[in-house]
């Protein structure tokens, strides 16, 4: 009997310290992962070049020899200028287009229609919760050239670049945008005035 209670005991604390190492390097390994993305974020940060404001007030030559390279010979293009972007508008695949070339002539990303069932569900459903009072007037996806770490600027408001969707809502006497990621995370962007 006292083999018994004793082989009891010992087993209760070799649990006990078996539970708290386990604990231990739980918390060690999430520190490990934290630490890992933590020094992901800084290269990023570090790797992505700072938008640089185009120079004139034309759009350069070589976005347009760009364009030509990534979408082929469109006929109906329009080209218009602003102080980060050369813009290209155009239809690909009887969607209008918008298509953003950086200071180097890179493209950036293209935004294409899309419509609020294109969204990922847990995002819908997040919508419709907290943003009840609000009508869903537009909705864009940014397609990222993922080969260009530039960011891009839609509303006034420069974001990482990266695939998204960005919803226009108008309600209560405003109309705001939201960010929506690809896996459904939905963020307020911008107030449109």
């Amino acid at each position: 009997m006292k083999t018994l209670i004793v082989t009891g005991i010992a087993l209760f604390f070799a649990m006990n310290t078996l539970s708290a190492q386990t604990e231990q390097n739980l918390k060690s390994d999430i520190k490990r992962i934290d630490h890992k993305e933590s020094a992901l974020r800084s290269k990023k940060k570090k790797d992505r070049i700072s938008l640089r404001k185009l120079e004139g007030k034309d759009v350069s030559y070589q976005s347009k020899q760009q364009f030509i390279s990534d979408f082929g010979d469109v006929k109906d293009v329009r080209w218009s200028h602003n102080s980060y972007f050369d813009q290209a508008n155009f239809t690909k695949d009887g969607k209008q287009t918008e298509a953003f070339y950086d200071y180097d002539a890179q493209l950036v990303g293209t935004i294409t229609p899309a419509q609020f069932s294109d969204l990922p569900e847990a995002a819908q459903k997040d919508i419709r919760k907290h943003y009840k009072d609000y009508t869903v007037e537009r909705v864009v996806l940014f397609d990222d050239n993922e080969s260009n770490p530039n960011d891009m600027i839609l509303y006034d408001a420069q974001f990482e670049d990266e695939d998204s969707y960005f919803a226009e809502l108008s309600g209560n006497g405003k109309k705001i945008v939201l960010h929506i990621t690809q896996d459904g995370e939905v963020f307020y962007f911008s107030e449109v005035k």
